[in-house]
């Protein structure tokens, strides 16, 4: 073959191999639920059931995760006003897109949106059976809106990885979400290589949302889904998956006492609410405000007879991770917290970083998303 072929034959592989990765339409794919969800074209307005699973779009649309949203429920303004402000100070035009009231309980004024005419809704699992219920997703068949269902809460490792292929395939965007997905599982199976072997299974709680109500209120946690999944994931016992008749629920702190949990683990957020006394984890916060936080939760009466503080381990994270495509840092955090002799040298702020740095273009700021009491061992 003459130099002078080469190039051309190389351009032309170049040419066939991009055509191969580009999605195929019409294109018809099964979602988390199981059904069958054909899409006509790519979509280019969509609507988002869940605001926070636009940092799963800023994987995979990186110039601009807000380039095909249409409406949303811009949940980041209500549970994380500070993730909302980086994410409005890169993409101000975000700041237009209709905030509709699109709950878990299918509440929603579906007409302002379909007069965006959408071409897709994406909605998290949970929410099915509630928008079902309501009357939303027969309308929205009706109209010939497809909605493609993902899940980062109800099974958290399995089901985060497939929805962003999922969603990777829907926009045609499969090399983004492969590049991600070979990432949380590479640093997901260097977790589980490290705990698989350790017995016993350390007994773990973990209290979501410690005092959003306030101080006096205990104790909110999950059973298998979101923040139970996450701690069951890392090969540990969740006390809430044995103790909780459904998926989330209260636990007495008695009864957490009686339990002797080897580690307590609570997670928390910066809540606009009055009541909020939680861990302020996320950006804008300083190690400070976090520890003077652990200091005044762990005057809550009763709370130092529980074995996990009276022994030093006493932990705090980033409450979004339990329903959140970037999980793998929440994971890493756990496995930190829960097998601290086998995680020595893991740092999870550096994963979330490698997240943001080679995966979107989010900005990256400064704050805290998990951390030890002070005073632990």
């Amino acid at each position: 073959m003459s130099r002078r072929i080469i190039p051309l034959v190389l351009a032309c592989a170049s040419v066939f191999s991009a055509q191969a990765l580009a999605t195929q339409y019409p294109l018809t794919l099964t979602d988390t639920s199981g059904q069958r969800v054909t899409l006509k074209q790519e979509p280019k307005r969509v609507v988002v059931q869940d605001g926070r699973d636009i940092l799963t779009l800023a994987l995979l649309d990186r110039a601009d995760p807000f380039s095909r949203l249409v409406a949303w429920n811009n949940l980041l303004k209500k549970s994380d006003g500070a993730t909302w402000d980086i994410l409005k100070s890169k993409w101000p035009a975000a700041n237009n897109i209709l905030d509709m009231g699109f709950s878990d309980h299918g509440e929603v004024n579906l007409e302002s949106v379909i007069a965006k005419q959408p071409d897709l809704m994406i909605a998290q699992l949970r929410s099915k059976p509630s928008l079902e219920q309501t009357g939303v997703l027969k309308q929205l068949k009706a109209l010939g809106v497809p909605v493609l269902f993902i899940d980062t809460m109800l099974k958290p490792v399995e089901n985060t990885p497939k929805s962003v292929t999922l969603l990777g395939e829907a926009l045609d965007r499969e090399p983004e979400a492969k590049q991600y997905t070979d990432f949380y599982q590479q640093h997901y199976q260097n977790i589980v290589a490290k705990t698989k072997a350790v017995e016993p299974k350390p007994l773990v709680f973990i209290e979501a949302k410690a005092g959003l109500n306030g101080l006096e209120s205990c104790c909110f946690t999950h059973a298998h889904v979101g923040w139970g999944g996450l701690v069951e994931a890392v090969g540990a016992r969740n006390i809430g998956s044995e103790l909780l008749p459904g998926a989330t629920g209260d636990v007495s702190l008695e009864k957490v006492i009686s339990m002797k949990p080897q580690v307590y683990i609570v997670s928390g957020s910066q809540w606009a609410t009055k009541t909020n006394a939680a861990v302020p984890f996320g950006y804008g916060v300083t190690q400070k405000q976090v520890d003077d936080a652990f200091t005044r939760m762990k005057q809550r009466p009763g709370f130092a007879q529980i074995d996990a503080v009276k022994q030093g381990r006493f932990y705090g994270i980033y409450h979004n991770f339990y329903n959140h495509p970037y999980n793998i840092v929440g994971l890493e955090y756990l496995a930190k917290f829960i097998y601290p002799a086998q995680f020595k040298t893991l740092d999870p702020a550096q994963t979330y970083s490698d997240i943001l740095k080679n995966f979107t273009e989010v900005p990256e700021g400064k704050g805290v998303l998990g951390a030890q009491a002070p005073g632990g061992k």
